[in-house]
């Protein structure tokens, strides 16, 4: 079996899912690379930094940003100084990799030609999408033997789209989910391939529920592995229009706080 995954440049969430799959999945030589686009699509970082202050406001906004600066700084100078790889912190998805001696790029024309050739070279069989930013068209969902799937934190159809983490907390769902489906045109509207249901604590932060999903997202995807690899995958069509959520605003952010929930 021959694996890559796609995910976003994020040090916080997405490393979380990572190092709890890396747990769970023998053996490691069967992820062949990952692949880091730019968070929430974002190339230009002033531009993130703006839709994050405007999302968190000042005092998260400062907490955050303090962690995350650290987070990069720590892992510059880990790779940089060539560090040992057996350290017992990991601060960056980049670094866990080298870990595990595994192969990463940092590209944002996941549909590109130059892009797809590079993948190919790795023969996949699975390409899985941990909240990778960039929608995938065609010919990269053609490329692996076996299929290209997604897991989205949520129970799809309903909210489709980005942090639906948040819209489950904003509309006061006791359950969230995860999702495991086949990619294809539209976004998050593929075939379920796994679907499980997660219930939410009445006190659960945002940053709490997304830990959560996380780490169950793992366990979860290890499993769906297992099924491709024995051959035992059952697609469902996925049934009704369900919901679709864009990334929060400030006046979302604030309706959520008077609803009695928290960010972190």
């Amino acid at each position: 079996m021959n694996i890559i995954f796609f995910t976003q440049d994020d040090p916080f969430f997405v490393k979380i899912f990572f190092d709890e799959f890396f747990k769970l999945h023998k053996p490691i030589e069967e992820i062949k690379a990952i692949v880091i686009s730019s968070p929430l699509g974002k190339k230009n970082t002033m531009k993130l930094a703006r839709q994050m202050y405007s999302f968190c406001g000042f005092i998260d906004f400062l907490r955050i940003g303090m962690k995350y600066a650290f987070i990069k700084v720590a892992s510059k100078n880990c790779l940089e100084k060539s560090i040992p790889v057996n350290i017992s912190k990991r601060y960056s998805l980049k670094q866990l990799a080298r870990a595990y001696g595994i192969d990463v790029f940092e590209r944002n024309d996941l549909n590109s030609q130059s892009c797809r050739e590079l993948l190919q070279q790795y023969d996949p069989d699975l390409l899985i999408s941990i909240a990778a930013p960039i929608i995938f068209k065609e010919d990269l969902i053609k490329l692996p033997r076996l299929d290209c799937i997604n897991v989205h934190n949520a129970p799809l159809p309903n909210y489709k789209g980005m942090l639906p983490s948040f819209w489950q907390l904003y509309y006061g769902e006791k359950n969230s989910g995860i999702t495991v489906h086949k990619i294809d045109k539209g976004i998050d509207t593929g075939d379920i391939i796994r679907q499980e249901s997660i219930p939410i604590d009445d006190h659960e932060t945002l940053h709490d529920l997304i830990v959560k999903t996380k780490k169950m997202g793992a366990k979860i995807i290890q499993e769906v592995i297992e099924d491709f690899r024995v051959g035992k995958i059952n697609y469902t069509r996925m049934k009704g229009k369900g919901s679709y959520f864009t990334f929060p605003t400030r006046k979302d952010v604030l309706e959520f706080r008077k609803r009695g929930r928290k960010l972190l």
